[in-house]
């Protein structure tokens, strides 16, 4: 009779679930600060757009873009 052999720990999707729960608070906050900062564009005169870099089409899609659409250094 043979003896089967796993070839990862059981253990191992449950220390995944895990690590992504630890980090869900600060994803969560993150998210947060982007949506808040995404509708604080809208708000800005055309003269502080200017200041960061930004005209006013530019700052409009910014701010439609979907809270999952996260810049990709965000995600690491």
């Amino acid at each position: 009779m043979s003896t089967l052999r796993l070839t990862a720990p059981v253990t191992t999707p449950l220390r995944r679930i895990a690590s992504a729960l630890s980090h869900l608070p600060s994803r969560m906050t993150g998210l947060s600060a982007l949506a808040r900062s995404r509708r604080s564009l809208i708000h800005l005169d055309d003269h502080l757009l200017r200041d960061i870099g930004l005209e006013r089409g530019e700052a409009l899609a910014e701010a439609a873009r979907p809270l999952w659409d996260a810049p990709s250094h965000w995600k690491s």
